[in-house]
């Protein structure tokens, strides 16, 4: 199956219990299929520039904001493929591209040693690591996901993540997956990903389950705790 490089949609996220995450995947039962990816470990290194940059005008919730991530499934060594992804979001609509190379020259690019691909997508990251100049891997994110689409055209995900921890330290996508738990004990963050509305079977379970739509930024959750501890005085979390 060939990789989608380029997304365009709304996505809304609900963070819920364990008795809650069962009553939604009863109710999607009879709609949903695993997706290609299934199961998997994720690994992210989020770029940004020394004073947090990126994540600070994020978390001012403007109109407009950015973020650019490495990202693997599953641990990748220097010669494995991943991920350089630019993550935009306009007014609510979340717009993604990204570009898959071996993680060595993803690091080259970043650093400004090597050149981006001649593509579309490449001038695009180009672009972004030249008016930030100073862009490199702040943070260690993964988590445990689940991912699930619907069984007809596929344009209605729905993803389960859990174990969600960060670091600012070994900060490379081939080591495991230790770090700073950022959900409280069985608590699972659920994403929903679509083009337009919500299908009305799961508008339906939402409501009888009184689940509510959050804003939980994963990264943005990170910083707030980096923040918390350089207020304190305190040393990286590793």
């Amino acid at each position: 199956m060939k990789e989608q490089m380029v997304f365009e949609r709304y996505e809304l996220k609900y963070q819920m219990n364990k008795e809650q995450q069962a009553a939604v995947l009863a109710a999607m039962e009879p709609y949903m299929v695993e997706d290609e990816y299934g199961h998997s470990s994720i690994r992210n290194l989020y770029l940004d520039t020394p004073e947090y940059r990126l994540i600070r005008r994020s978390l001012e919730k403007p109109v407009y904001k950015e973020k650019v991530r490495v990202r693997s499934y599953g641990p990748a060594g220097m010669g494995d493929s991943v991920f350089v992804e630019l993550k935009k979001k306009y007014h609510s609509v979340v717009y993604k591209r990204r570009l898959a190379l071996p993680q060595e020259q993803a690091l080259r690019c970043i650093a400004g040693e090597a050149a981006w691909p001649d593509t579309q997508i490449g001038g695009e990251l180009a672009y972004t690591m030249g008016f930030y100049q100073n862009l490199a891997p702040m943070v260690f994110l993964s988590y445990e996901r689940d991912a699930y689409r619907d069984g007809d055209c596929g344009s209605f995900r729905v993803t389960f993540d859990e174990e969600i921890r960060f670091r600012q330290e070994q900060l490379t996508l081939d080591s495991d997956t230790a770090g700073i738990p950022l959900l409280g004990e069985g608590q699972v963050l659920m994403e929903l990903k679509v083009a337009g509305g919500l299908p009305v079977w799961m508008a339906r379970v939402l409501s009888e389950q009184k689940i509510y739509q959050t804003s939980f930024s994963k990264y943005g959750t990170a910083y707030q705790q980096i923040l918390r501890t350089q207020q304190r005085g305190g040393r990286k979390y590793a």
